[in-house]
């Protein structure tokens, strides 16, 4: 058959998984920036989903993730904890060395979201190829706290970097 050799021999593609919740918007525009950045190799299939929507099944058959937050009262979302707690179990001793990165949306400094991903993380064994990207929009009162999100264009720009960068060392087996 004329190409079988040659499929044969082919890597398979690499999944990049990004994982989020946004209420507001702001995390969801921050996702979607990186995904096309990382759509950008054409070696790596990047799947978007809703942490709601996100199962063990999902986290082990990637070879890298992302996961983005809302930061909620200096925490991650709900959601997001959701999924963590739903796939953690499951995925413990199966996915140790996958590189991940963490998107955080944040009121205040995002801190407390970021830290509290990078110790599931840590659990799960998994490497941090980024430092988290942190994008804060200042709300402070309940009116802007509640209030739908518009991420600029330069963060969006250094999430879709981001994105550029991370399926760029899955395809070249960098991590």
């Amino acid at each position: 058959m004329p190409g079988s050799a040659d499929n044969a021999a082919m890597p398979a593609a690499k999944t990049l998984l990004v994982v989020y919740h946004s209420l507001t918007g702001g995390t969801a525009q921050m996702a979607e920036a990186l995904r096309a950045g990382a759509c950008t190799e054409s070696e790596v299939r990047v799947r978007l989903q809703r942490a709601h929507e996100t199962g063990t099944a999902d986290v082990l058959g990637a070879d890298g993730y992302v996961f983005a937050t809302p930061e909620n009262l200096a925490s991650m979302s709900g959601q997001l904890k959701d999924f963590f707690d739903r796939t953690y179990y499951g995925a413990l001793d199966r996915i140790e060395g996958r590189p991940y990165a963490a998107l955080v949306c944040a009121g205040s400094d995002g801190a407390g979201a970021a830290r509290q991903i990078a110790r599931i993380a840590t659990g799960w064994r998994l490497k941090a190829v980024a430092e988290p990207l942190i994008v804060c929009t200042h709300a402070q009162t309940p009116q802007a706290i509640l209030a739908p999100k518009r991420i600029g264009a330069d963060e969006l720009e250094r999430c879709r970097a981001l994105g550029e960068a991370l399926a760029a060392g899955l395809a070249m087996g960098v991590f």
